[in-house]
């Protein structure tokens, strides 16, 4: 392969392919302007502007005829030259190009030394002395010529076929949505052809598990222009599985000695002033609540609920705590409010109003390991019920900008190292990564495609309990402040469920399922026997349904078998006759005729792991 002959990094192929793209749209349609085209995880892409093609840009039909010209473009065997000239010279190059976007690049080269967004982040924080560069570095490619610092190949022959043009998409210029909004093309590459296959497999079973599409077919949610964009709407089906999942966490947080308490959506603006979320939190904010515009009585201004803390921590401080009440344990299924910029929001994965499994400790510097601990061991136990197996687990260390004293830092880092070698988990340390009042273990959960996903997080914290000058009595009688932990193991319900869904590709395990059981009447005359099975398995808290819609039966078991259910149940006159059931499970088929009592030994196993929840009146969907 090319990389061994040449010792060329994959990334240095990546960018070279970029440059290959770039000279194939130029020799397909003429004059573009060029962006960045930097490499990312998976490939490359170039930010573009194709003068022929005018507003309605390039389709993505095209994108197939360019890959073409890129592989007659590397069997040329191109040399990428690269020259180090004057910013005068480069000026002039790229003016007779007509790329404006390169000579802005090179006007920040000029003035800063880089990119003005780069040197701003620098010189906000680290403050280094900017050092404006006085020459530029170019490479050539064909008739293509890049302002770029490399590395490169030296030959298009260098380079793998092992590559695909992926997508089209916009994105302003710079990322600055005042700018010219650009075509973003990406392309995926990789060393050999089976790593490239490989990778469109994974693309191609995230598309078939995308939780959004999902969300659709098993009738679980929806996101409704008319309500806004971030906010989900829970159909029955996702509701249940909503309920199964903040019952589970939440009878498992109870046994393990947490007390459950419940908060308002809103408070006084104040509240926010005190906890620093105004100074430190606004951006992710919603805008306050102006009473005083409505109403002149009202003193105050009210803010949507960003977090939960504050509130919890009126609770604590609603009484004198001593020594002997703690660790103090409270947990709540809080619902809060962010402003995430539109851009950014995903189905269920990134929202404005989602619910937390949130939950906050307060205990002595001595009880600190011991509760770090048991937070390990649960968030683990719990994790592991929902199916998930491997996870990659990082410690987040003390900040260059921190709040309370080294040694709480040093003490509190020390526990989360030890309660981590407790459980004997393996982990990677995240230097600096630490909120900036404390550090934090951050538990990332790996999917059934191996993909990585934010889940648990635990946090120390001396800032808040400073803020709101908390205490307790200790066994001199003198007031100490105790320590804060934030805890939220699913973390948002919302992205777990995401989660969740695209793991389990919708077919979740028997105790997670909305609708455990499809009773199937074969005629309209066994219904009224399809009706007492379903009541037999609801006195037994199945969750239970009933399809006796006049469609034909083979139609009737492949709605079912499309809505994912783990069980169907299928009766007809023999059936009847034998007091039996027929039974097919998911994924295996027909299970044979049986009776009732029979198929209760059948889904034993899988019954210890179910959530109860209400019954509701036997109803068949007609």
């Amino acid at each position: 392969m090319p990389q061994k002959k040449k010792g060329y990094s994959l990334d240095t192929f990546r960018h070279s392919l970029a440059h290959v793209m770039a000279l194939a749209l130029q020799r397909l349609y003429g004059k573009v302007l060029f962006g960045v085209g930097p490499t990312i995880e998976d490939g490359f892409y170039y930010d573009v502007s194709i003068e022929k093609l005018g507003k309605l840009g390039l389709p993505l039909e095209d994108l197939p005829k360019i890959e073409k010209e890129m592989r007659q473009i590397i069997k040329e065997g191109l040399a990428f030259k690269k020259q180090t000239i004057t910013l005068k010279e480069a000026k002039e190059i790229f003016q007779k190009l007509g790329q404006k976007y390169k000579l802005e690049l090179l006007k920040d080269l000029e003035k800063y030394g880089t990119t003005e967004q780069n040197e701003k982040l620098k010189i906000k924080n680290l403050k280094l002395k900017i050092k404006p560069s006085k020459t530029a570095t170019i490479y050539q490619t064909g008739e293509f010529i890049d302002l770029c610092r490399g590395p490169h190949v030296q030959n298009t022959k260098d380079l793998p076929m092992s590559f695909k043009l992926a997508k089209v998409s916009g994105a302003y210029w710079r990322g600055n949505e005042k700018n010219q909004m650009l075509q973003r093309i990406t392309g995926i590459a990789f060393s050999t052809e089976k790593e490239l296959k490989d990778y469109l497999y994974q693309l191609e079973e995230a598309e078939r598990r995308d939780h959004r599409i999902l969300g659709q077919k098993l009738d679980l949610f929806h996101i409704d222009n008319n309500l806004g964009p971030g906010l989900i709407l829970w159909h029955p089906k996702g509701a249940i599985l909503k309920r199964i999942i903040e019952n589970y966490a939440l009878n498992e947080y109870l046994k393990n000695g947490y007390q459950l308490v419940n908060t308002p959506h809103i408070a006084q603006l104040k509240l926010w002033e005190t906890s620093g979320h105004t100074g430190f939190y606004k951006d992710s904010m919603f805008p306050p609540m102006h009473l005083k515009e409505i109403n002149q009585e009202e003193k105050d201004d009210y803010q949507l609920k960003p977090m939960n803390c504050p509130f919890h921590i009126l609770i604590y401080q609603n009484q004198i705590r001593s020594y002997k009440d703690l660790p103090l344990r409270y947990t709540e299924l809080g619902t809060v409010y962010r402003y995430e910029r539109s851009g950014t929001l995903h189905g269920l994965a990134r929202v404005r109003g989602f619910t937390q499994d949130d939950a906050h400790i307060w205990c002595t510097l001595e009880q600190l390991s011991d509760e770090l601990h048991q937070l390990l061991t649960l968030s683990l136990n719990i994790l592991k019920h929902f199916g998930f197996k491997n996870f990659d687990v990082y410690l987040s260390t003390r900040p260059d900008k921190y709040v309370g004293k080294l040694s709480n830092w040093q003490k509190s880092t020390k526990a989360l190292v030890a309660a981590l070698k407790k459980e004997k988990i393996e982990y990677q340390i995240d230097k600096g990564g630490g909120v900036f009042y404390g550090p934090k273990i951050d538990i990332k959960i790996k999917d059934a495609l191996g993909r990585s996903w934010q889940c648990t997080t635990i946090q120390v914290d001396f800032n808040l309990p400073e803020r709101f000058e908390m205490f307790y009595i200790d066994k001199k009688g003198k007031k100490q402040q105790p320590i804060m932990i934030h805890r939220a193991l699913l973390g948002s319900i919302e992205r777990f469920m995401a989660v969740l869904i695209e793991h389990y590709a919708g077919e979740f395990p028997f105790w997670l399922a909305p609708v455990q059981i499809k009773v199937l009447p074969v005629l309209e005359k066994n219904l009224p026997y399809a009706q007492k099975i379903q009541k037999e398995l609801e006195d037994k808290d199945w969750r239970v349904e009933i399809n006796a819609n006049g469609e034909t039966l083979s139609k009737r078991i492949r709605e079912a078998e499309m809505q994912k259910i783990p069980y169907i149940l299928v009766v007809g006159d023999k059936e009847e006759k034998n007091k039996k059931i027929a039974v097919r499970k998911r994924g295996k088929g027909d299970l044979g005729t049986m009776e009732l009592e029979h198929f209760f030994t059948v889904i034993a196993s899988e019954a210890k792991q179910s959530i109860r929840l209400p019954r509701r009146p036997s109803a068949s969907s007609q």
